[in-house]
């Protein structure tokens, strides 16, 4: 039996011990410097590893890129990617209906982050590709040729899943590895793979460079063809009802709208780039149709523009007898998420584009895969920045050190943030 005063020691002893022990939990889920963060052996290994496979993942562009893989028509592309995939160890590796490529990390909470890279290309790039009939070739710091820019990504986040690999990532959450399909006509591979695991995914990293720039929202762009339709004819028998009319009258007034002036500030844009009619002098067509470029951060602004812009339509059929229709061609949905700037999404990166001696720009307004994720309201990233130059020319080509950058950056963000470690405080 204890006394009193004993009790009341082993109390004080015991209220110290857990006072203590909560002392130290809330120590340990203080966010470390960057400094401490980037020190931990496994980091250093990881980053090693990357650095000593710049060769391997320089062969595996030359492969991957020399395939053709136009939008919609990235089967023999996916197939190869999927084989590079499995050769690394992923888990999982598959090649969807859609063709988009996926691997996976196994983690333990049944949530996911996850990496993509863009699997097409430009129709142009196939073009360029059978024009030269050759490889891609290796050429200093440089892969060269067409099929190389765009590609460098893909081979980049396959090479930071290698290195997480070696390393023995345990992740507590699954580290996703995707390059998607059809990201040049109308983000349906992201559409797709955001679907499947709308319900896991944590959050989403676009991967388009090396972290020179993060988007941390998304540009809502919206593009309209719109048909202008009357009645055909011969010159001698007059020219109105004329759809160039239309044409003109509807660009003219659309040109005048407010808001682009006025909510400049948001990136509200409207652009007309392509008018498109008649094939001969001496006669009227039928039919014609112009484009219509709509941006804007602000999703009601873009909505607005468009009721406008329908209105204008309205009025200037009654005018001249042209029927004039707007028919969607490609709608990029935008959106912010509240407090993504200060997330630890965001600051990861930024620390991890500093480690790699880059001054990372920030900005609101990503166009890629990511805008899929924002819209729907899960965080995401668009790490941008360099990959090579002269995209969609006959002389394309990747660095191979900026590739080897984004490879380093993709792995260490899959490796704090699939342990939801906190971002660091500097």
């Amino acid at each position: 039996m204890f006394s009193e005063y004993q009790k009341c020691q082993l109390k004080r002893a015991a209220a110290l011990s857990l006072g203590m022990l909560t002392a130290a939990l809330s120590f340990t889920a203080q966010p470390a410097s960057a400094t401490d963060s980037f020190s931990d052996k496994a980091v250093a290994a990881i980053e090693r590893d990357v650095a000593g496979f710049e060769n391997e993942a320089t062969t595996m562009l030359v492969e991957v890129g020399s395939i053709m893989s136009p939008s919609g028509e990235e089967d023999e592309r996916a197939a190869k990617v999927a084989d590079k995939m499995r050769e690394i160890g992923l888990n999982n590796v598959k090649v969807t209906e859609d063709l988009n490529v996926i691997g996976r990390i196994p983690g333990r909470s049944g949530k996911a982050i996850i990496f993509v890279s863009t699997l097409d290309d430009l129709k142009t790039v196939a073009e360029h590709q059978r024009e030269r009939n050759a490889p891609l070739n290796i050429a200093g710091g440089r892969v060269e040729g067409p099929g190389s820019n765009t590609s460098s990504t893909t081979v980049a986040i396959i090479a930071a899943a290698r290195s997480l690999l070696k390393a023995n990532f345990k992740p507590k959450h699954d580290v996703i590895f995707a390059a998607v399909s059809q990201e040049e006509t109308g983000l349906n591979g992201m559409r797709a793979l955001y679907d499947t695991y709308k319900d896991d995914a944590i959050l989403f990293v676009d991967v388009l460079g090396d972290g020179r720039s993060i988007s941390y929202g998304a540009l809502g762009i919206h593009w309209w063809k719109v048909v202008a339709e009357g009645p055909p004819g011969h010159t001698l028998r007059g020219g109105l009802p004329n759809i160039n009319q239309g044409i003109a009258r509807a660009v003219d007034q659309i040109f005048d709208l407010p808001q682009p002036r006025k909510y400049e500030d948001r990136m509200t844009r409207v652009n007309v780039a392509i008018l498109n009619s008649g094939k001969v002098f001496n006669h009227k067509p039928p039919k014609g149709w112009f484009s219509l470029d709509i941006r804007s951060l602000d999703a009601p602004m873009i909505e607005e523009i468009e009721s406008d812009v329908r209105k204008i339509l309205r009025d200037v059929a009654a005018e001249t007898s042209v029927s004039l229709t707007m028919v969607p061609e490609n709608m990029t949905p935008g959106g912010q998420i509240p407090g993504a700037l200060e997330s630890d999404l965001v600051r990861w990166s930024v620390a991890i584009s500093k480690r790699l001696g880059l001054e990372p720009a920030l900005n609101d307004a990503g166009s890629a895969n990511l805008n899929i994720a924002i819209a729907n309201g899960t965080p995401a990233i668009g790490l941008g920045g360099e990959r090579g130059g002269q995209r969609g020319h006959p002389d394309e080509w990747a660095d191979i050190d900026a590739m080897m950058r984004t490879a380093r950056h993709v792995a260490l963000l899959g490796y704090f943030l699939g342990q939801d470690v906190p971002a660091p405080a500097d």
